[in-house]
């Protein structure tokens, strides 16, 4: 599948999927103007790399305990419009589970910035998954 790459704006973050590096990264600010311009190609695309994987076989193999799949949420803020989208996104990682695909959902924060944590912690509650927290 081809890898996905959005280059950062002043409200919007930079999206890169690569998954034969997997890489799997938003990170920055994200309070785009237009929302949903901004998270509709991301939603679609992680929807079909995710039915893509689950459907083929071979693909489920590059993903292990060892090597799971990596989702690394870097943000250094984001609005409650922004929050809506990456649910979604973490809704679909969802669909990993049953499929018997490993993942690890890893959310970066400053270490200084307690609110970015909660949030994360909250959309991890409400999506129903646990994140990996790392402070920086």
């Amino acid at each position: 599948m081809q890898e996905l790459h959005i280059t950062p704006t002043s409200g919007s973050p930079e999206v890169h999927f690569s998954p034969g590096e997997n890489i799997f990264l938003i990170r920055g600010i994200s309070s785009p103007e237009d929302v949903r311009a901004m998270y509709y190609p991301v939603i679609e695309w992680i929807k079909n790399y995710i039915n893509d994987l689950v459907l083929t076989e071979p693909q489920k193999k590059n993903y292990t305990p060892e090597t799971p799949l990596r989702f690394k949420t870097d943000l250094q803020y984001f609005n409650s419009s922004s929050a809506k989208f990456l649910y979604d996104i973490f809704m679909e990682l969802q669909r990993l589970i049953p499929a018997g695909i490993p993942f690890i959902v890893e959310w970066f924060y400053d270490k200084e910035d307690i609110d970015l944590k909660e949030a994360g912690s909250e959309i991890a509650s409400l999506a129903g998954m646990e994140f990996s927290f790392v402070a920086k």
